[in-house]
């Protein structure tokens, strides 16, 4: 059985972040829900991450009980985060192909 939740997390939305991105991903890994989960921050929310402090101690909570978070190099290269999406220890990366095997390979995709 594949016991990995993708999240592609392209709402920009704070309480959204919060109370569905953050909070589902968390709790998947503290519950054991999930063995692997790893969001995909794409678009807007590159942006969100990069500015909101309180946003970046709940990454780096879920970063810390083994939620993996990924983010889209093009779209924090056009809003200019990409460099501190990484001091944040986010990895940044293109995420076109890979996000394209998800689909193919009918992995577990959650889009918010």
């Amino acid at each position: 059985m594949n016991n990995k939740l993708n999240i592609l997390w392209t709402n920009a939305d704070p309480v959204t972040a919060e109370l569905m991105v953050m909070m589902y991903a968390h709790n998947s890994i503290r519950n054991s829900w999930w063995e692997d989960v790893q969001v995909i921050i794409w678009g807007a929310p590159t942006k969100l991450v990069a500015e909101d402090v309180h946003l970046q101690q709940l990454i780096a909570d879920a970063r810390e009980a083994g939620v993996k978070f990924s983010a889209c190099e093009a779209c924090a290269d056009q809003l200019g985060v990409k460099s501190r999406l990484e001091e944040l220890g986010i990895e940044v990366k293109f995420w076109g192909s890979p996000l394209t095997e998800i689909i193919k390979k009918n992995e577990h995709l959650i889009t918010v």
